[in-house]
């Protein structure tokens, strides 16, 4: 390493979060922050890419980044192989945390809460709104499992070119999206001496309470 790891520290001064800027429900500072985000992220940073975090029957955690691709006042939405590993862990514990942070901003929201599958009608509207090669390469890819190297991939994929030569590819029965369904959002925005604004919406009873959280 060129830097010492305790020598690296940035210190947040760009803004803050009181209560009067916050609204009662998260969703509308969500939608607030995640505009902002689309208006000052500048590649490669993409606005919408989130930490996934899920938990398998052993009780181990898994994280991994994926894309935000949906938002309404029921959850946030995201797409995968339902037979992936992530699949997997969604079957044995319907529960999950995305973690989103915005460097530019000096932002992060936290969320957790139940998953569940959306319809199949919304999958197959968002998988046809999809590039050509990423509606083929969710038929080519047995995600999460083991093959032998790159060329058994590339193989796979040239193989479904050819089944769909003829045809546009429909959505596949294991392809398609979740919805997490928020109980808790956390909202950070950092600050100096690293006394940041945490901002903890939680669910209860169907209303959100909102509280501040110590640093």
């Amino acid at each position: 390493m060129t830097q010492s790891l305790a020598d690296m520290r940035r210190d947040y001064t760009r803004d803050g979060l009181t209560e009067e800027q916050a609204p009662e429900q998260p969703f509308a500072l969500f939608r607030q922050w995640f505009d902002d985000a689309v208006k000052t992220e500048q590649p490669p940073v993409e606005a919408n890419a989130m930490t996934l975090a899920t938990v398998d029957a052993d009780g181990r955690p898994h994280c991994r980044i994926v894309l935000l691709k949906g938002l309404d006042d029921q959850g946030f939405t995201f797409f995968t192989n339902y037979d992936s590993a992530k699949g997997q862990q969604l079957v044995d514990n319907p529960f999950a945390a995305m973690t989103f942070f915005w460097p530019a901003l000096e932002r992060q929201v936290r969320i957790e809460g139940k998953v569940e599958k959306v319809t199949a009608q919304e999958s197959d509207e968002y998988y046809q709104v999809r590039p050509l090669g990423s509606r083929l390469g969710a038929w080519a890819s047995p995600q999460s499992r083991v093959i032998a190297d790159r060329a058994e991939l590339e193989g796979l994929v040239k193989a479904t070119e050819q089944r769909f030569s003829d045809s546009q590819p429909h959505c596949p029965k294991h392809w398609g999206g979740y919805r997490l369904l928020p109980e808790r959002i956390e909202f950070w925005q950092g600050r100096a001496s690293r006394l940041h604004d945490r901002l903890n919406y939680r669910l209860q009873q169907g209303n959100w309470l909102r509280e501040r959280l110590a640093p």
